[in-house]
């Protein structure tokens, strides 16, 4: 397992890169597939001190990306509070996988929201691959990730479709339609 941890408007000092290596290391245990964790330890400015240490941790496993952020006054409440989260979401991964090992493997893909800008432009270009996938195992990497939308390559249309969370907490699905 490769754990890359990285700081955002801040120096990551020894003892707290140590403090997150020990408790990432932990997830291995429950998810023995997992070859990648991305921590970024970020400090904003916000008008709430309660919500300045923010810390996301991001997993690959299998093909799979699991999503967690936290938002705390102190990075190490931060850590703990995402490790909680994150160890829920992977419960529930694996609870799913299991009824669903008839299906076969799968790839699922994940893309992360953009940061709002202050202004309206592109500040930023993701690139991602979109291997097929049906609607229901895009609904479960959407919520796996926390995210509203979700855009991934419709098995049985072959197209590239948007999955997105209503206000009325159903799901809506585009599709492009060919002229």
């Amino acid at each position: 397992m490769q754990v890359i941890i990285s700081g955002k408007n801040m120096e990551v000092s020894d003892w707290l890169r140590e403090y997150v290596e020990k408790k990432v290391s932990k997830l291995d245990r429950y998810l023995p597939s997992l070859t990648e964790v991305r921590v970024e330890l970020a400090q904003e400015d916000t008008k709430s001190a309660k919500q300045s240490q923010v810390v996301q941790v991001t997993l690959r496993a299998n093909g799979a990306i699991l999503r967690g952020e936290e938002r705390s006054s102190d990075l190490t409440a931060a850590t703990d509070a995402v490790m909680e989260k994150l160890h829920k979401q992977i419960e529930r991964y694996k609870a799913k996988r299991y009824r669903d090992r008839s299906d076969g493997e799968r790839a699922p893909l994940a893309i992360e929201s953009p940061t709002p800008a202050e202004s309206p432009r592109i500040v930023r270009v993701k690139r991602f691959r979109t291997p097929p996938m049906t609607e229901e195992e895009a609904i479960e990497q959407m919520e796996l990730l926390g995210h509203n939308f979700f855009v991934f390559r419709n098995r049985e249309s072959d197209t590239i479709n948007v999955l997105y969370r209503r206000n009325d907490g159903n799901y809506g699905l585009i599709e492009p339609e060919e002229e």
